[in-house]
């Protein structure tokens, strides 16, 4: 099978390119020197070249407080660079997974929200990448969009290593306790990709590590496996703090909790508990 990769240098686009590869999957990995998804006759030409089975597309703009005032990037890169690569595969008759967000929806919900409860972004990320979302649903035949939340892994900066570093260096550390959600990690999210390409149930998956937590329980969480895995004591002092308490430029959802009703409908294998991901991910950083 011959996957093309965008974002191929991020968090997550790295993490598939290396699973991919060990899979014996012909990978075309693109960063943004080899492949700028705003260009159309660029993202057309090197598919065409390619002839990819799968683009997997995971370039973003992710700055989420930055895109508040960078609308236009942030529009380009989400909506009209996902339309480009959307048009891309139709081009090549290739099937599409788009890596989308919990940021579609508002965060006000007090339940998971499921695959086709109505979207209300209410930051310019959200919005630009509820676009992408709309464009592929538009434009492209064969999809998969897949909405995940709280992402981290071995490659790039994430919550996780922040916290690890900040639990020795600081000697105390403030945490929101009144935002909830679903950590993912990346090596779960990727096998799960692995899955569904090799299907045509195509749609929209919610595919995030099952059950829920704050970003207080998720720091609680990583200090006391850092301690038990890593063996490594963190000096911080814990507290909980409230959003109102550290407000951002974009607003951060409340309830970012996903529902995997699509996996179960499907028949698809659900994502394992994010506690047994982060103390993985923890053995991860030993080795690495």
């Amino acid at each position: 099978m011959k996957v093309l990769v965008t974002g191929a240098t991020g968090q997550l686009g790295s993490q598939v390119c290396g699973f991919f590869q060990k899979q014996d999957y012909d990978v075309l990995p693109c960063d943004r020197e080899k492949l700028d998804i705003t260009n159309l006759e660029q993202a057309i030409g090197i598919s065409k070249n390619y002839q990819p089975d799968v683009i997997i597309h995971c370039a973003a703009y992710t700055a989420v407080d930055a895109a508040e005032n960078d609308i236009d990037k942030a529009y380009q890169i989400n909506a009209y660079g996902t339309r480009n690569m959307a048009l891309a595969a139709e081009k090549v008759g290739a099937k599409l997974v788009y890596i989308s967000t919990d940021y579609v929806f508002d965060g006000f919900s007090q339940l998971p929200y499921q695959e086709y409860d109505n979207t209300n972004p209410q930051t310019v990320y959200g919005k630009s990448k509820r676009a992408g979302e709309i464009l592929v649903q538009s434009l492209s035949s064969r999809y998969f969009i897949v909405r995940t939340s709280w992402v981290y892994g071995i490659n790039g900066s994430n919550f996780v290593k922040t916290m690890l570093k900040l639990g020795r260096e600081k000697p105390m550390l403030q945490v929101v306790n009144d935002q909830i959600g679903s950590p993912t990690y990346t090596v779960d999210l990727v096998d799960f990709l692995n899955e569904i390409i090799k299907t045509e149930k195509y749609g929209v998956y919610h595919a995030s590590n099952k059950g829920s937590c704050s970003w207080y329980e998720f720091t609680q969480a990583i200090f006391k496996d850092a301690e038990d895995i890593l063996g490594i004591k963190m000096t911080s002092k814990l507290e909980p703090c409230t959003t109102q308490q550290f407000l951002r430029p974009a607003p951060r959802p409340f309830n970012s909790v996903l529902d995997h009703m699509s996996i179960r409908a499907n028949g698809l294998t659900d994502l394992r508990p994010w506690r047994e991901g982060l103390r993985q991910f923890l053995k991860e950083l030993i080795a690495y």
